[in-house]
């Protein structure tokens, strides 16, 4: 019982067991992890800016509402086109030599999943518009607006990047809102969240727990696609649910000559490829290639903003379409 009694030889002991303890069963498999799992080929590591913005995002406790994993159930396929994989996070590093934030999975969704954000929703307006007061692009929104990441100016300088918020909402004051280094470099890390694509001939892993497709008719014909499901889904963020847009920000549909006219190599070019040629608004990223919207689906959301908020253009077939989308993919940047 000596031993027991020489505080020295326990203190000693139960350190070097411990020690042990966690090499064998934290440190060893961490190092096996990181020989294992490595980033996917396609994966980009972050610019300096997103770096930047990836400490904004932490230091304003983004993580406690939004996730960043998609989940291998069906009802997380709106998040990714894919369920997350360990090599989706193999390339994160610590955030400094004292503070490990490896990843920012997250564990509540108070507000949507983030894993693909850069691609669902790329358009940097919408996303500084967004960030200075949520509501201004969804009025349900319950986020809290990040109005101390921009400033007021008079007289905005050249290199300064203008946010077109309307009037409304600056609250009486006079000016134009300026975004913030800050509030640019959160929006660089927001943008450079994009679902890696698997390399050529690597299968998915199935999406668990599908709803059964709804079908009509004794054919087993696929029901018709809901085009106000789809525009909620890909086009109302920014065009609004009345179709009326965002004055300075976002273009109406409502009374649109685009939407109501007969150039639909021009609208479906516009969909698929992005548009840049309104003066007053900004880019329009290529919604219809980031979702990777089938002709079928391309189709719906056309007859639903043709006949909805008082338009009432001719409806379109999938047919038609399709060979525009074929055209229109041949026309695309690269």
């Amino acid at each position: 019982m000596e031993f027991f009694n020489n505080h020295k030889k326990l203190f000693r002991t139960a350190f070097l067991f411990f020690a042990g303890l966690t090499i064998l069963v934290a440190i060893l498999p961490a190092l096996n992890n990181q020989k294992n799992n490595k980033p996917l080929p396609g994966a980009e590591p972050l610019s300096a800016d997103a770096v930047k913005g990836k400490n904004i995002y932490i230091a304003n406790g983004c993580v406690a509402c939004h996730t960043q994993q998609v989940r291998n159930v069906d009802m997380d396929k709106m998040w990714g086109s894919r369920p997350g994989l360990a090599a989706d996070y193999a390339d994160i590093h610590r955030t400094d030599i004292w503070r490990n934030t490896a990843t920012l999975m997250g564990t509540e969704r108070t507000g949507p999943d983030l894993t693909d954000v850069g691609n669902r929703q790329p358009s940097k307006d919408w996303n500084l518009v967004h960030l200075f007061n949520p509501r201004t692009v969804v009025k349900e929104s319950i986020m809290p607006a990040y109005s101390w990441l921009f400033t007021i100016k008079k007289q905005p300088a050249k290199s300064d990047v203008i946010v077109n918020v309307p009037v409304a909402y600056l609250n009486g004051e006079e000016g134009k809102v300026v975004a913030t280094k800050d509030a640019l470099y959160l929006i660089a890390y927001l943008q450079s969240l994009k679902q890696v694509k698997l390399p050529d001939g690597t299968p998915a892993s199935d999406f668990l727990y599908k709803r059964q497709q709804e079908t009509a008719g004794a054919t087993g014909a696929t029901k018709e696609l809901n085009g106000t499901t789809l525009y909620t889904a890909n086009c109302q963020s920014c065009h609004q649910s009345n179709g009326e847009g965002l004055p300075g920000a976002f273009p109406p549909l409502k009374g649109s000559p685009v939407v109501n006219g007969d150039n639909l190599e021009l609208y479906v070019g516009i969909i698929m490829n992005g548009y840049s040629g309104r003066p007053g608004f900004g880019v329009m990223p290529p919604v219809g290639t980031n979702a990777s919207l089938s002709s079928a689906e391309v189709t719906a959301i056309l007859n639903h903003e043709r006949s909805t908020w008082g338009n009432n253009a001719k409806k379109v077939t999938e047919e038609e379409i399709k060979k525009i989308m074929d055209f229109v993919k041949l026309q695309a940047p690269k």
